[in-house]
Formats: structure tokens, sequence, C-alpha cells
């Protein structure tokens, strides 16, 4: 790994992360955003896994604690351009561990994202049936997708974005950024995300299965088994399913859930060079009870997902990281279940093929990162895009091709206290006919005294509109294919204070948008029907702050972690009460997290999560009246007990307290879900 030559720093590393290779990066496709986005920082519930990756990627990466609160042995990417740690620029976000992620009270990643403050989860059915996942404000559409630091962003909808391959058992970690749009990345085992760092030397079999059941008719499996030689693999198996929590006026069930998920993933390193690849495949079938319709209460909807990737990276004086992907989507939607003849059935196949190179050098001004990437979305459809020439029957009459392009240039530049970092990407999609847009930004980071840490930035970016926002026109549904690509600019400033066993840390964030795109109806229409729309100006103003305590063990109670974050967002734009919002105007006005975690006695460990949660917006229920949102609260529980080294056997319980609540629409989510599970990790 190439250590920094210029101003004299000093390349740090955790063991456990040495060589990590994977980063967050920009959906170009979706979210083109500048290669100094900022965010500031989430925290994981567990004081002993503060750190972060150690990303060394010339894409956008995540910024890890200050120096005065990790262990040793870190290395840094804040930037396109990676940094050390100690002068790293306003990059900081959220990472969940594998041990974070064990001991919550979770059955899905996206139930795991919903304890991150900055984080809006909206499910419009459970173990991730469906889910559209906002950052600060934003909409689905407008947060980037990442597995192992390649995109995934479906360019057709981002109601399917998180039908990921892996299982939970499969995840070495997950980092969050919260800059404008914001970006997820799902890290999983492979040649250099193995927990406990890169195993070549260690040779042999790893394997790990569990089994739960629960409530509603749950039950979930999952085996997988891991080869260390010279050619590190992974190859995962889960099956999941459900009978649902409701049933439709018929008596049919209409939220169940059937998925299975297979996963391989690999990787060899060398002295100078190393290949990564993964390969997965995701399918399920779910009841969609009310999803898309009031009228309907029988919805069902099928997705098969195909997602593949190599990444490759040579070191010298010139760094270089080549990647190319291929994603592929099959989606069928059913208003009423099983009866074509009624209503047909909307059919979409989506295809991504992405190729992109990042590189950087050093030299005595700092770290200069350069790059590009190329990214073609094709779409059939017998609802979405243009009439085809030759049409695969009523199942494919539609397509849609775009492309887009987008070079990137980064430089960063170390003080002894300040870290600058400022860059462009330049970018461009076929299907608007534009010329190329260039989108800046800076970020600054003033280290002011041992563990405390002032940071403040700007960015901007740029989204295109999905095909179901340009051309989806049936089932109550009227799009506009000539909306106008949204552009955000946003400002922040923020504070970060750690000593051992404490960390406090607030920001205060200002977004500006034009253009941003919804879906609204007016409800005084006999026969409303939802228009997707440009919103003209949209400002949103937001604070966050999060207390983590983390005591030692020379307290009474070992093994004990507290955090609790609290966000508060307003938006200057308010629709007249005859109007309704899908997305763009229903946010989190307040979010309010904690968790607690602790270990009262050996091989006993407990986990309580609170959620306080307050939406602005309002939807029609199934007997045509407009509700709003209220307000709510959720507690959830986790009991788990080690048998041995290998075993471990578990009791969750999700809504412990059986709240009824409605956040997404006009779908009532479920009460109180028990789950019981053991784990075997050897």
């Amino acid at each position: 790994m190439n250590q920094p030559r210029y101003n004299q720093t000093k390349t740090l590393r955790f063991r456990q992360f040495t060589r990590k290779g994977w980063a967050l990066f920009a959906c170009l496709g979706r979210v083109v955003t500048i290669g100094v986005l900022s965010a500031a920082t989430l925290q994981s519930a567990t004081a002993a896994h503060r750190h972060v990756t150690t990303d060394d990627q010339e894409s956008d990466s995540v910024r890890t604690v200050d120096k005065e609160a990790t262990l040793d042995d870190v290395e840094v990417t804040g930037t396109r351009a990676p940094l050390a740690l100690g002068q790293s620029a306003a990059r900081m976000v959220m990472v969940l561990t594998r041990d974070d992620i064990q001991a919550a009270p979770v059955q899905s990643i996206n139930d795991l994202l919903k304890m991150a403050v900055g984080v809006d989860v909206r499910q419009r059915g459970p173990i991730g049936a469906q889910t559209d996942i906002g950052i600060r404000g934003s909409t689905a559409e407008q947060v980037t997708i990442l597995l192992n630091g390649i995109s995934i962003c479906d360019p057709q909808t981002a109601h399917n974005a998180f039908d990921l391959p892996c299982d939970l058992s499969d995840i070495v970690r997950i980092e969050v950024i919260e800059g404008p749009g914001g970006a997820i990345n799902v890290v999983t085992r492979g040649a250099r995300n193995e927990e406990g760092g890169t195993r070549n030397e260690e040779r042999g079999a790893r394997r790990h299965a569990r089994l739960e059941g629960g409530s509603f008719g749950y039950l979930s499996a999952a085996a997988g088994i891991s080869h260390l030689s010279s050619i590190i693999s992974h190859l995962s198996t889960c099956f999941t399913r459900s009978d649902g929590y409701s049933r439709a006026k018929s008596g049919a069930l209409n939220s169940d859930y059937a998925g299975a998920k297979a996963f391989y993933q690999g990787g060899y390193a060398g002295d100078k060079m190393r290949l990564d690849w993964h390969a997965g495949l995701s399918t399920k079938g779910f009841g969609s009870n009310t999803f898309y319709s009031a009228r309907y209460d029988e919805q069902y909807e099928r997705t098969t997902k195909l997602f593949t990737a190599l990444q490759g990276e040579a070191s010298g004086r010139l760094h270089l990281r080549p990647a190319v992907y291929w994603n592929r989507t099959l989606d069928r939607f059913e208003l009423i279940r099983g009866e074509a003849s009624q209503v047909p059935f909307n059919h979409h196949r989506t295809d991504v093929l992405g190729v992109n190179l990042n590189s950087r050098f050093d030299w005595p001004l700092g770290r200069t990162a350069v790059g590009a990437e190329v990214r073609h979305e094709h779409i059939v459809s017998s609802t979405l895009g243009e009439p085809r020439s030759h049409a695969d029957g009523d199942k494919y009459r539609y397509g849609l091709d775009r492309t887009n392009l987008a070079f990137h240039l980064e430089h960063s530049v170390m003080l002894r206290r300040l870290t600058l970092s400022a860059g462009f990407i330049a970018a461009r999609n076929t299907w608007n006919q534009t010329t190329f847009r260039l989108l800046p930004g800076i970020d600054a980071s003033l280290r002011v005294a041992d563990g405390l840490r002032l940071y403040a930035s700007y960015n901007s970016s740029l989204r295109m509109p999905s095909f179901t926002e340009l051309y989806y026109s049936v089932g109550g549904h009227k799009a506009d294919k000539h909306l106008k690509p949204e552009e955000l600019q946003a400002l922040e400033g923020g504070v970060r204070y750690t000593r051992p066993g404490l960390t406090v840390k607030g920001a205060v964030f200002h977004h500006h948008a034009r253009n941003m795109i919804d879906w609204v109806m007016d409800t005084r229409s006999a026969d409303p029907v939802w228009q997707s729309v440009n919103h003209t100006r949209l400002n949103t103003l937001g604070q966050e702050l999060t207390v983590q305590i983390s005591p030692s063990a020379s307290f009474l109670i070992p093994h004990f972690s507290f955090l609790i974050s609290y966000c508060h967002l307003h938006q200057s734009k308010t629709l007249a009460p005859h109007l309704q919002s899908q997305y763009s105007l229903e946010y989190l006005r307040h979010k309010l997290v904690a968790q607690l975690r602790l270990q009262p006695v050996e091989r006993l460990e407990v986990t309580l999560g609170y959620r306080f949660q307050d939406r602005r917006g309002s939807y029609t229920d199934t007997q045509g009246q407009v509700q709003s949102y209220r307000p709510y609260s959720l507690v959830d529980s986790r009991l788990a007990y080690r048998l041995g080294n290998a075993i471990h056997a578990y009791v969750e319980a999700n809504n412990l307290f059986g709240c009824r609540y409605v956040d997404y629409g006009n779908v009532p989510q479920p009460g109180q879900w028990l789950m019981v599970g053991v784990r075997y990790s050897q």
C-alpha cells in the first residue's frame, strides 16, 4: 500500500482494517456528488468499534473519529485522495461493525438503519419486503446504495434498491455517510474484509449458519463457508418467509413474504496488485397490501436481481483502481394478485453496465486524485420508456437507454492542524442532451485541541429522474417525461469532541434544492391521481446532536455503552391542504434514538433500543379520508446468550409494546414481533 510522501505524513493502520479497498462512491446515474462530499459522524452503539474502514479507493470514502479516541494503526481515506489520520478533512460517517450488527434486534439491514438518527427508513412491508431510505430529508431516489463500493442503484425505481443478495451474517460492516443525498455502503466478507483483517496467512475453511423463527409464520435460515488460501472466497445462501401480519378484505394474505439469496465473493492479493470480485442473486415475492393504491388491497410484486463486479488495484507512484460491473433487475407488479385479465401486470427489465478508473498520486503540494466513470442504463418494460420498434409482445413494448459520463478531480492539502480538500465532478447524461455540468465542493477541518475538532463544508450534487418518475402513467399515476434533473447545494458546520469513554458531536446543515422531484396528488379532484412534478425551490435546515458514553470496565457495570441522538429538520415549502406529497415533503421533523447495550453477567448480552419519530405530511386512508401522520415511539429488545465459543442463542422483540402506527401512506405497520434464533460460527 502506498505511503503518503508529502508533508512528512505517516500512515497509521488498525490491524483489523488493513488494506480495505471499499469506499463510499457516488452513483453517477442517480446522484452525481462531488468528490469531497461531507457528512457529520453517526456513531455505532459500541465504543470498542468506533474506528472506521481503511478504504483505499479513490471514490468518496469515509472519515474516522479523531486520533485521540482511536487505537493504533489506522489509515483513513476521507476523499478521493486518501489522507492520514489526524489530518483528515470533514468526512465522518457512522460505521456499524459485525458485532454491532449481530447485537441489534433486527432481521434486515433496513431495520438496522432505523437506529441512525439522520436516516429515514420508511417500510411498506416487514423483513425488508420494500423499503425507502432517505438521509437528512432526502428521498430514497437521492441516496447512493453500494455493495462493496460498487453502485447497485436501480434507475427504474429506488423502492427495491435494498434487494441485497447477501444476508446479515455475510456483512462485515455498514458505512453511512450523511452529506447531500447521502450514501450507504454494505461491505461483505471477502479477501480483505474478514473481521480481523486480511487472512492470507490463515489457511482452511470457516463456516457459519443461522436459524430463526417467530411471529406471523416467520422462518429464516442461512449458511455460508469461507475458504482461505492464496485465492480467498466466500459462498453463502439464505431463505426467509413469513405469512405476514395482515389480510385483505377477502381474507387472503396480503403482506406475506418469501425470498432467497445467494452470494459469492472472492479475491486475490499480491505484492503490488490485487483483484476482488463478487456475484450475487436476490429473488423475492411479497404481498404488496395497499402499497401503490388504497383502492386495491391484494397487490403483489416479485423481483429478481443479479449483481456482478470485478475490481483491481495496482500500487506504485501512480495508484490505479479500475472496476467494471453489471447489474440486472427483473420486476413484475400485479395490481390485483394473480388476475392479469382484470389489470395487466407491469413487467420491467433493467440492465446497468459501468466502468470506472480512479487514480491518485502524491507530489510536494499534496495529494491529487483524478478519475472517470461511464455508466450505461437500459430498460425494457410494459409501461416505462418510449415505444420500441421491435417489442417482445406485450411484455416489453417500451424501452429507454441513457449513459452517464463523469470526470472528477480532487486535491488535498494537509497542514499541522488544518486540512483542506477541494474538487469537482464534470457530469453529463445523454438523456437530457445537456453539456457537462460542473459540480464543485470544498471541505475544511481544524483540530482545535486534543479531542476537539471543527469542520465546515460546501457541496453540490445533481440527480437524474428515475425511469418511473419519467414514464409511470398507469394505476392512478401520471408521469412527466420532461422532468428536470434535481440540483442541490449544501452547507454544513459541525464540532466533535472525543475523549476516552465519551463522544459528543453536533452539526448544523442547510440544503438548498432546485427542481426537487416528487409525486403530488390533488385530493379535491373527483378522480385524483399522483403526478410527478418538480418543486421549484426547497430549503432544508437541520440540526443533529449525538452523545455516546462508553465507560471503562472499572465502572460498576462492565461492558456498558449508551448512545442518544436527536435530529430536527425544517423545510421551507409546505403544500396547500388539498395537496399531498408522497416523498419530498413528507420528512421526519423530529427523530430521537437511544440505545443501551450491556453485559450484566458473563455470556449474557442485553440490547435495548428506543426510537421516537414525528413525520410531517398526510395520506389518504382506505376509506378516502385524509389523515395526518402521528408521532410514535417504539422499543426493541434483544437477549443473547453465548453457548461456548461457536454457538449463540437469542430472543428478539420488535415493537415490544405493540404500538400501532402508520409511517407510509395507508399501510399499517405490524405490532409486536417476537423471534428466537440460534447462530453458529466456527
